[in-house]
């Protein structure tokens, strides 16, 4: 009896798992996931109209009765205006005058110490104090290592404002959907993700066998758009790119980060070959698997540290024209998918073309950032597979050329500010490290050579 029970749901799972295979391997879709993020999409518009509805009566039960008519409404949708929006809007506008400047660099000496006298305010300091109370507010740097807040709350944000209470439709929905995340798709995405890896390093295994040539590097191609169409259907995700006739085909390919999802929304369009440190865990046996198939860069913690030996490796794969192009984020870190940070200039000193690409998520149906820093990947994973869903549009940009008498480091601030303006992200110049390290002397440097040169110029 028990198994011909467990023989009924083996079989359909099965069948479904070699129909999923089966069209990830040709590259097609038949549109259900675009249709259950089209609901879901419903669903939340659904939502916000309630929650707004009922936040304005528990407004307006709540006033005061000697409150003017007018001006009670009025705070009313200010209330609602503010809860909307999440605190989404900056608090404080800052001066740019006072950041930093990565183009300039340290200077060689300390400011000298002078005899000359100089006539000091202490209203010449006030702008710099402002700063450091606008950073103890509302700090720029840190608040981009932290999740993205969103306008309207989604049904699984959490949340201390108890939306899932405030009437018994929007209970029932959460509840159903709390249901289907965690009873229904949890369990078969974790089981899509097992046939995934398996199928990939399998796949690899045997693709490595093979001799180096164009023939290789077709069923490379081929055989990676598969088995990363299939870990997508793990997370749901549903992926738009766009001008994909400027797919980069060689060279370097720069891109700003925000999770390691990013390599696998990108392997599923085409073939990269990837950069970066070596790892153990669930990340390890994916570089081992890609590591059979096709030229990938890996170093050792100590290795990645030799910006030299980094250079010439990465020189060494550009000038193979056979080489796939080679997928490198120059922040070095992951950011929330509000902002591009600092790009570091190493991939930019290497000459030849640069593929711009600019990668942004919906964070309305899941926060794609990996704060790797409070998640470990494991925890991560279990993040996004209790998601709705991973939903993002990439856009190609077209080739970027280093023109005469640019520096590398202006040549990476203009990659960045291209990518920053065509993903609808914030354009800043702070070092994506500062997540793990204190700011660089030389950084500070700059801020005392900028004060003593406002005293001088203030006391002539």
């Amino acid at each position: 009896m028990i198994s011909a029970l467990l023989s009924i749901f083996w079989i359909p799972l099965g069948g479904f798992l070699s129909f999923l295979v089966f069209i990830s391997a040709i590259n097609k879709s038949i549109g259900v996931r675009k249709a259950y993020v089209n609901l879901l999409l419903r669903i939340f518009e659904y939502g916000r109209v309630s929650i707004e509805t009922a936040s304005k009566e528990n407004q307006i039960f709540s006033r005061n009765p000697k409150t003017d008519d007018k001006q009670g409404v009025q705070l009313v949708d200010d209330a609602d205006s503010k809860e909307a929006t999440n605190g989404v809007a900056p608090l404080i506008t800052r001066d740019a005058v006072l950041l930093p400047q990565a183009q300039e660099p340290a200077p060689e000496k300390p400011v000298s110490s002078t005899k000359d006298e100089i006539n000091f305010d202490f209203e010449k300091c006030l702008d710099y104090v402002k700063s450091g109370v606008e950073a103890i507010i509302e700090d720029d740097v840190t608040s981009r290592f932290e999740a993205e807040e969103l306008k309207n709350w989604n049904m699984l944000t959490r949340t201390n404002r108890h939306y899932e209470f405030i009437s018994w439709k929007i209970t029932l929905i959460w509840m159903v959907g709390f249901f289907i995340r965690y009873v229904f798709l949890m369990p078969l995405r974790v089981l899509v993700c097992f046939v995934g890896v398996v199928w990939l390093t399998v796949c690899t295994a045997a693709v490595g066998y093979l001799k180096d040539g164009p023939y290789k590097r077709q069923v490379v191609n081929k055989v990676l758009s598969m088995c990363f169409g299939v870990l997508s259907s793990a997370i749901s995700a549903v992926i738009t790119y766009h001008n994909e006739e400027n797919r980069p085909s060689s060279g370097i390919c720069v891109a700003n980060h925000t999770s390691p999802i990013d390599v696998l929304v990108l392997m599923c369009d085409s073939t990269y070959s990837l950069i970066g440190q070596r790892h153990g865990g669930f990340l390890g046996v994916l570089q081992r698997a890609l590591a059979r198939a096709s030229p990938h860069i890996w170093f050792e913690r100590g290795e990645a540290k030799d910006r030299h030996l980094v250079a010439e490796r990465l020189k060494q794969h550009v000038s193979d024209p056979n080489n796939p192009p080679i997928l490198i984020f120059p922040e070095g870190t992951c950011i929330n998918n509000t902002s591009v940070m600092q790009f570091k200039k190493g991939s930019f000193e290497v000459g030849g073309v640069i593929y711009p690409v600019a990668i942004k998520y919906d964070p309305r149906f899941g926060d794609a950032f990996w704060n790797s820093a409070k998640y470990s990947m494991m925890q991560y994973l279990y993040m996004m597979m209790t998601s709705w869903a991973i939903v993002c549009d990439v856009w190609y940009l077209p080739p970027m050329y280093r023109q005469e008498g640019e520096s590398a480091i202006d040549f990476a601030n203009r990659v960045k500010s291209v990518i920053a303006k065509q993903g609808g992200l914030i354009d800043l110049v702070w070092d994506g490290q500062l997540k793990r390290m204190k700011p660089k002397k030389e950084w500070k440097e700059i801020q005392q050579v900028e004060f003593a040169n406002r005293l001088k110029s203030d006391s002539t």
